[in-house]
């Protein structure tokens, strides 16, 4: 990677995509990257706007209607997949190192990152090429060759979060090439690095020109132009509720495919019977702070909400709140730290009145709930919470109802089976969830009864490429992953060809 990281600091501030060049923006701004650890610029990136993105998507365009790339065989569309997963593998420890310090998590998150992206891009190169060329509809004659084929949408615009900048994007790049598309990407303004530095691979790897473009810049300007654009064909955004909505309602105009995930509230159901051995009891703990607390807390899928059977409440709580209150946290480019800084200092400042309302509410703090100690591996700039678990929360509160992205446990408690179940569905998102228990019969039935895209069984956080991802009421629609996700990325055409063509007659003439 040294080369390219030259080439980047040689660019500066360049850092927009278009038709094969770095360009700076049109308005010459730029914005400072801050380390949330310290709150410390340490990159600049160029600030687009709706005029760079109309470059950029004009690019796009020009290569999906004149381009090879839509034409490409599927074998060496595939062959350049894996090409750029053995890029991402060759890199490793520096783009985790970078994924680090742009969003705050602890190093070892960073370089798991990159190990799943690679898996994404490797899982759809496989799976695009061992497809049949198109499924074959009898017609009920000899006559008629009648199949259906898939071709590729078009210009995708891709909107990315800022909690997993990488992941997130090659959940999106990677289905979209596989399929023959071109596209341009918006990073969060704030963690857009490891993004630019794929596009380098993409190029590397030899895409060819036009086919991957990125603007930096904020959302109201070229998110809401790419959602918007009329040669857009299709927009794919992950992130909040809010602003989802706006891309949806923007993509209407234009009747674009749209493709949504966006939060999530999600459930950790654990009942008794789970924590009756001290493995059982002991490994519950530990998956439920890993639930609510890698990453800070700022996971869509986040198991924010441990709902514990009552009988085991107290003791449970205790043992999370003693283990919570161990979690070292510190700069996330530090060996040995357990927990970085929140993303910024909006972040932070959420999650202080998430606590505050809860307090205010009736809510009770386990641990946690405030700003740490300064330390030498925590700045008192940077911008740093402790895991904080509320007890004794109840359905009406603000921090049980909304997503909090950031590191709260709230803590409800159950009797019955069926109240375990209405506490869990009792939201408006509908993203994961899971359950505990040492009865296979109660794990199938209450998994088949929860209103959530993916239920984990006696674990949390897992994902599969092969699997789809996505989830029920304002969690979103679309999937990503899996062959759903490569199918949101294409559009079906029936090709019915009439091998004895006969006059019809149907008219007189």
């Amino acid at each position: 990677m040294a080369n390219r990281t030259e080439t980047q600091a040689e660019r500066g501030h360049r850092t927009i995509h278009a038709g094969g060049e770095w360009l700076a923006a049109s308005s010459g701004a730029t914005r400072d990257i801050l380390d949330p650890a310290d709150a410390q610029p340490f990159a600049v990136v160029a600030e687009g706007d709706e005029k760079d993105t109309d470059r950029a998507v004009a690019a796009a365009r020009r290569a999906f209607d004149a381009g090879e790339w839509p034409h490409a065989p599927v074998a060496e569309r595939a062959a350049l997949l894996r090409r750029v997963a053995d890029l991402l593998v060759r890199d490793r420890e520096e783009l985790g190192l970078l994924e680090s310090r742009d969003a705050g998590k602890t190093v070892e998150e960073g370089r798991v990152d990159i190990d799943c992206v690679a898996d994404a891009f490797r899982y759809f190169a496989d799976l695009v090429a061992g497809e049949a060329p198109g499924r074959v509809v009898d017609a009920g004659s000899p006559d008629i060759h009648s199949v259906v084929v898939h071709e590729p949408v078009g210009v995708c615009a891709m909107i990315t979060p800022w909690n997993y900048p990488l992941l997130q994007a090659s959940w999106k790049i990677a289905p979209a090439l596989a399929a023959g598309n071109t596209f341009v990407i918006k990073p969060s303004e704030i963690t857009p690095l490891t993004t630019i530095a794929l596009i380098d691979l993409l190029v590397e790897a030899g895409l060819p020109t036009g086919v991957a473009n990125i603007v930096t810049g904020p959302g109201h300007t070229v998110g809401a132009r790419l959602a918007e654009h009329p040669d857009v064909d299709l927009v794919s955004f992950t992130g909040g509720l809010v602003s989802g909505t706006k891309v949806a309602q923007a993509a209407a105009v234009t009747v674009k495919k749209v493709a949504l995930e966006l939060g999530g509230k999600n459930p950790n159901v654990v009942f008794a019977d789970a924590c009756e051995t001290e493995e059982g009891f002991d490994t519950a703990v530990d998956q439920a702070l890993n639930a609510a607390f890698i990453h800070s807390g700022q996971v869509c899928s986040a198991g924010g909400r441990l709902i514990i059977e009552e009988s085991v409440r107290e003791r449970f709580v205790a043992e999370l709140a003693r283990r919570a209150a161990r979690i070292r946290l510190g700069r996330g480019t530090e060996e040995g730290v357990e927990c970085g800084p929140l993303v910024s200092e909006q972040q932070r400042a959420k999650t202080e009145d998430y606590v505050a309302s809860a307090l205010a509410e009736g809510a009770v703090v386990r641990c946690g709930g405030k700003r740490p100690e300064p330390s030498p591996e925590r700045p008192e700039s940077g911008y740093f919470y402790e895991p904080t678990v509320l007890d004794q929360c109840h359905r009406e509160m603000r921090v049980v109802r909304e997503e909090v992205f950031g590191p709260v446990l709230t803590v409800e408690t159950f009797r019955t089976e069926d109240e375990a179940v209405a506490l869990a569905n009792d939201t408006e998102y509908g993203l994961a969830g899971a359950v505990w228990t040492a009865d296979a019969g109660r794990a199938r039935r209450v998994a088949g009864r929860l209103r959530h895209g993916t239920v984990w069984i006696n674990d949390f956080h897992p994902y599969l490429p092969q699997a789809e991802w996505g989830g029920f009421g304002k969690s979103g629609v679309g999937r990503e992953l899996g062959p759903a996700g490569l199918a949101e990325y294409r559009e079906s055409k029936h090709v019915y060809q009439n091998l004895a063509p006969e006059p019809v007659r149907w008219f007189a003439g």
